[in-house]
């Protein structure tokens, strides 16, 4: 370090580099939990079927009543176990791509999405609001969605072979 950076300057690089790291930790708890969650639904042989313990069909018929929309819910039902796949391999996705920062706003939109139609479907009736982990998730990927992934991912790989090749470094 220059002996001759003030105090000053030298605080704004540690709080600039902080803010490059911030989301680091939320982006790697989201895409391990994500990861987890389509994994624990692609391995459990009760959840993909429409009906039965553990089914995604018994689970979809149990939250009808007390969902926000159950429209989301009926269309889970038209097709219980292609939405069950959907799901999981959704959110398989979605926790490669956070984990991994590649396209990793898309990711987030994917994780928002998922987590607002779990919202508003399964966990809605949690009372109080605060105990439904959903709203959580919705409200976690929002700044990976507005910030992407700025370190350690594949997308600021990306963008520095870009500004590489360009000649602009």
């Amino acid at each position: 370090m220059d002996p001759h950076t003030s105090y000053v300057e030298r605080g704004r690089d540690w709080r600039e580099t902080i803010q490059r790291y911030a989301f680091v930790p939320l982006r790697i708890f989201l895409g391990v939990t994500f990861i987890y969650a389509g994994l624990d639904k692609l391995t459990d042989s009760a959840f993909f079927k429409a009906s039965g313990p553990g089914s995604i069909g018994e689970q979809m018929h149990a939250v009808h009543a007390t969902a926000a929309v159950p429209q989301l819910v009926d269309l889970a039902l038209k097709s219980p176990v292609g939405f069950g796949y959907a799901i999981a391999f959704g959110e398989l996705a979605v926790g490669l791509g956070t984990l991994l920062g590649l396209f990793a706003r898309i990711a987030a939109v994917g994780g928002a999405l998922i987590s607002l139609s779990l919202w508003l479907t399964v966990s809605w009736a949690v009372q109080p609001y605060y105990l439904g982990n959903d709203l959580v998730y919705l409200m976690a990927w929002l700044p990976i969605v507005l910030g992407g992934a700025a370190v350690w991912s594949v997308d600021s790989w990306w963008r520095g072979r870009k500004v590489r090749s360009a000649g602009l470094f």
